[in-house]
């Protein structure tokens, strides 16, 4: 670790300590011996939180079958690949209801086949674009604020990183603003949300046919006013989308380019160890987005070179999409969720990836059975497909920016099969994990995934892809 980084995280716990010590009103909290989960003690008040996370994840597949492969297919030869993520958690609390949040990351390492050729892509550390340089930036930079409705205050259950009050209002409103991960807030699932700790494909981890605004990285600047209860919660987010589709830069002109979500949080059942929650979202994405009908169109009309779609981009092309989130509890040990996922699919996949519809469901097992209570063992199934428009798009040959398994129209080497390059058949994945709890922040995991039809292509695969997983929390 650089010395500055050492001399700065030294400061920042010695701060942090000294202003613990001046705000007694909150005593540390004992956990049972062995339970701790970072390597900092995060249980005492302090006006300054500091955090940090490193992961890193080895991937590899066998070969498999493959009747051919494009640019954007995922390699039908063995491969394999290591990713990495470190990230810096800082926030500030000038007020009892006010944080300020600063984050920064920097990713290292690439997916396997440089995250192409999948839907549901078997890594959510892999930056969506390898060409970026892997130098550290900031990923969040946000305001914070609580406006009580009550007098009654409560422990804050989901403390943390994004949130990292100690005591919070039972009824409150709150603000944020700043640079954001939409998904920090929308479409959260506590069993399948957190590739670090549990599944590691995009679509376990999120709702894929949720095309959240946000830039490469999955960051973007927005607006979130909620409303949380002890029952009820509701989200509203305006947030900013990229200037092209996968883009690194955000698009400022919000007349044009931008994105709202509503969610419905229902705590439907609150009772120990058989808590239910079930969120209904909603959202419209307005952005240059191009017209898949109208890429097949032209196509048609003048068929000499591949279809694209991005030569059909207008500002303000509209993308509307709605998704079904529930978690139930079974007992304290066993969760079971789901979820499902719909988008128009009329205009091209932009900011997460290509999926138009999904529907996921899942469960996980904590270790307290066999005496290792932090362990978590996982096991999900997902099934992702694509509008008629976005489909036939790729049966004629076009790309989208991660799909897309036809060669250049020209290529002497990929002449046109016929009836197309596309056997469509619906991208289906399962994925089981164990994660270890080695020691304090340490942990380690294994996984495995099951991906038929990749890229929605009944002529290729299946394939197995294989994981390990080493993270430290700090």
């Amino acid at each position: 670790m650089p010395r500055r980084l050492v001399v700065a995280v030294a400061l920042v716990s010695l701060v942090s300590g000294r202003a613990a010590a001046r705000n007694p009103e909150q005593p540390e909290t004992a956990r049972p011996l062995g339970t701790e989960q970072t390597f900092i003690d995060h249980t005492t008040f302090a006006p300054f939180w500091f955090g940090a996370e490193l992961n890193t994840i080895f991937q590899t597949h066998p070969a498999f079958s493959a009747a051919y492969t494009g640019d954007h297919s995922l390699t039908p030869g063995a491969e394999a690949a290591v990713s990495g993520l470190f990230t810096v958690f800082l926030a500030y609390q000038p007020h009892r209801t006010t944080e300020i949040i600063l984050d920064a990351e920097m990713a290292f390492g690439g997916g396997v086949s440089s995250a192409l050729g999948v839907g549901g892509f078997t890594n959510m550390d892999v930056v969506r674009n390898p060409s970026l340089s892997s130098e550290p930036y900031v990923s969040r930079f946000e305001i914070h604020q609580m406006i009580p409705l009550t007098r009654e205050w409560e422990e804050n259950t989901d403390r943390g990183p994004i949130t990292t009050f100690k005591m919070v209002p039972r009824h409150r409103i709150e603000l944020r603003i700043g640079k954001m991960a939409t998904v920090d807030l929308f479409d959260i699932n506590p069993a399948g949300g957190d590739s670090h700790l549990q599944f590691m494909n995009w679509t376990d981890d999120n709702n894929g046919a949720y095309d959240y605004a946000a830039d490469t990285r999955g960051y973007t600047y927005g607006l979130v006013v909620e409303y949380q209860g002890p029952f009820l919660e509701v989200r509203f987010g305006e947030m900013l989308m990229p200037k092209v589709a996968n883009g690194i830069d955000i698009d400022f002109d919000v007349t044009q380019s931008h994105s709202e979500q509503l969610e419905v949080e229902l705590k439907y059942l609150r009772r120990a160890k058989w808590a239910g929650t079930l969120r209904v979202l909603g959202y419209e994405n307005f952005a240059n987005m191009g017209d898949y009908r109208a890429a097949i169109a032209a196509y048609l009309a003048n068929p000499v070179t591949n279809p694209d779609v991005t030569a059909s981009r207008r500002a303000g092309n509209t993308k509307l999409g709605f998704g079904l989130n529930v978690i139930q509890q079974l007992g304290g040990d066993v969760r079971v969720f789901a979820r499902g996922g719909w988008n128009d699919g009329r205009h091209e996949s932009f900011a997460y990836t290509e999926v138009d519809d999904t529907f996921e469901i899942g469960a996980d097992l904590a270790g307290t059975w066999w005496r290792r209570p932090i362990d978590k063992i996982g096991l999900a199934f997902v099934t992702n497909g694509l509008s008629d428009a976005h489909r036939e798009y790729l049966r004629l040959g076009g790309h989208g920016f991660l799909l897309g398994d036809a060669c250049a129209f020209t290529a002497a080497s990929c002449a046109q099969r016929a009836g197309g390059y596309l056997r469509y058949a619906r991208e289906n994945i399962v994925e089981l994990y164990y994660n270890a709890h080695i020691w304090r922040g340490a942990f380690a995991a294994a996984d495995v995934q099951l991906v038929d039809n990749p890229g929605y292509n009944q002529d290729r695969g299946p394939a197995w892809v294989f994981s390990l997983r080493g993270h430290l929390e700090f």
